[in-house]
């Protein structure tokens, strides 16, 4: 059984004051609090941005709130991984990487048939079947004075932790 001397515990209380006085800085100084950060955000944010960027035509940003697990359609890739991805959607292993301007085209439309004066959202439910965490977003649009209520919105976590919309029923605003 070890035993600590009487040199061995005035050594340890010695230490314990450095160390307390080290932590404690000059003058009294207190550390800063801690800054408490949002939680990222959920399904109906995501939705929420894609709507506001649709309002403004901002199609970059309606392109950074649309798209896959895998990623935004934003993010159409690189030179090298797009020339690879190409080559696998030949023998059918994959898609080709998207165009920008096809993005932009893309995103142009669904800007163009949402064009909300205003929204709100009403609920979301969990999506059954699918691989990756899906969650359907209704929301009540206005477009062009007319009220429709219950559009579909549906979103999924991507792997960076961010949700996507990856689908709208734009058929709701156009019949």
């Amino acid at each position: 059984m070890a035993r600590i001397g009487v040199v061995g515990r005035w050594g340890l209380f010695a230490s314990a004051v450095v160390a307390a006085s080290a932590f404690a800085g000059c003058g009294g100084a207190t550390m800063p609090p801690l800054a408490v950060q949002d939680p990222p955000p959920g399904p109906s944010q995501a939705v929420e941005s894609f709507l506001e960027a649709a309002a403004l035509r901002d199609l970059s940003e309606m392109a950074r709130s649309f798209g896959t697990s895998n990623g935004p359609v934003a993010e159409t890739g690189g030179t090298a991984g797009c020339a690879l991805r190409k080559v696998g959607s030949w023998v059918g292993i994959g898609e080709a990487c998207p165009r920008w301007s096809d993005v932009e085209l893309r995103m142009d439309l669904m800007a163009a048939i949402l064009a909300p004066s205003a929204y709100r959202v009403r609920a979301e439910e969990q999506v059954a079947g699918r691989e990756d965490p899906t969650v359907r977003v209704l929301v009540d649009v206005t477009v062009g004075g007319r009220e429709v209520p219950g559009v579909p919105f549906v979103v999924v976590l991507a792997r960076d932790g961010s949700w996507l919309v990856q689908q709208v029923e734009l058929e709701r605003l156009t019949g």
